[in-house]
């Protein structure tokens, strides 16, 4: 399909630069069989006893590394792990970052060990395997994506902010967005309407941000990503199932994730692998039944994938909506909740 499709034109002004307070006050946009506007504290309402909520539990790292290479400044983000001290980064600007060059991030020192293709390099942090976050944690700095960072410096509040309530994995240098929108009492409401949770993790990485720069998305490359689904939670979501409860993924990481380890039948298997799983319309949707998912930059991996799932004219028409509205988009703005095209909710 041409990129151009999924092109939209968003003020500037409709960025959120900071989430809403309290986080489950944001606004929901719902788009089932006609477009209705709500809150994420009425989530339930949308649901019904037996859905199970499948939440990204990874934990965004201070990936963010500023530094010098001799007397020339360099930024690098973290975007997948090799090793623990061996990673796959973007580096600005990448000519000064040749292979072999010795990095300097005021104290915490890395060696280039290999140029790849749009900036991107691999480091290996001189640092001992069991102290690499305690150094990304004295050195780092949390990634905020581009559309917020270069409004506003990234401050302590953020360390809050872009974590969600369920993060325990390090590994991700995104956030999974859609999580953010949950609190302690929003997960008892849940409790008491009778739908269940579970936990994936995908460790989100900066290539999630990187603009598709094919002119058709068959020619587009997707970065992969770790994943994992453990034997308990890949059981409990088939029962979920089988027992004519609803899978509705929180984020569009948890969808990808979950997708990629269901088969053809519907059955969702343990994973523990990357992923590098690119969703288009035409795509046969086998694991999930619900989508609740924060809104996406135009002409992104992310919009097309959404678009997939309720329907490219759905989208564009909802997309509209929403900004005429005044809803507040991308990582720290409001939500939507997706139901798909064949669905009559």
């Amino acid at each position: 399909m041409q990129v151009e499709l999924f092109d939209f034109q968003l003020p500037k002004e409709s960025i959120a630069l900071r989430p809403a307070v309290p986080r489950d006050s944001a606004r929901m946009l719902v788009v089932g069989s006609d477009i209705a506007h709500a809150g994420v504290g009425n989530l339930a309402d949308f649901l019904k006893a037996g859905d199970i909520l499948v939440f990204n539990d990874t934990k965004v790292i201070p990936g963010r590394l500023f530094g010098k290479r001799g007397d020339a400044k360099i930024q690098v983000t973290l975007h997948k792990r090799v090793e623990n001290t061996l990673w796959h980064v973007f580096a600005k600007p990448a000519k000064k970052c040749r292979l072999g060059d010795s990095l300097d991030f005021g104290g915490l020192k890395a060696v280039v060990e290999a140029v790849g293709e749009d900036g991107e390099r691999t480091l290996r942090f001189d640092t001992e395997s069991n102290q690499i976050w305690s150094q990304l944690k004295s050195h780092g700095t949390m990634p905020l994506p581009p559309y917020i960072a270069s409004q506003r410096p990234v401050d302590a509040q953020d360390d809050q902010d872009y974590q969600t309530m369920f993060a325990c994995e390090e590994g991700a240098v995104a956030a999974p967005t859609a999580g953010l929108h949950f609190t302690p009492e929003l997960m008892r409401q849940m409790k008491s309407a009778g739908i269940d949770h579970a936990a994936v993790t995908l460790h989100v990485g900066a290539g999630t941000f990187l603009p598709v720069k094919a002119d058709n998305t068959c020619d587009h490359k997707m970065h992969s990503e770790v994943g994992e689904i453990s034997i308990e939670a890949a059981k409990k979501l088939n029962e979920a199932r089988a027992n004519g409860g609803r899978i509705v993924a929180v984020g569009t990481t948890s969808l990808r994730l979950l997708e990629a380890a269901t088969d053809k039948d519907g059955i969702i298997h343990p994973f523990k692998k990357s992923t590098d799983i690119f969703i288009t319309p035409g795509y046969r949707f086998q694991a999930v039944d619900v989508l609740l998912t924060n809104f996406h930059l135009p002409k992104s991996t992310l919009f097309m994938l959404v678009s997939a799932f309720a329907g490219l004219e759905r989208m564009q028409s909802a997309y509209q909506t929403a900004i005429k509205e005044g809803y507040r988009f991308y990582s720290y703005g409001d939500c939507s909740l997706l139901f798909p095209q064949k669905d009559n909710q």
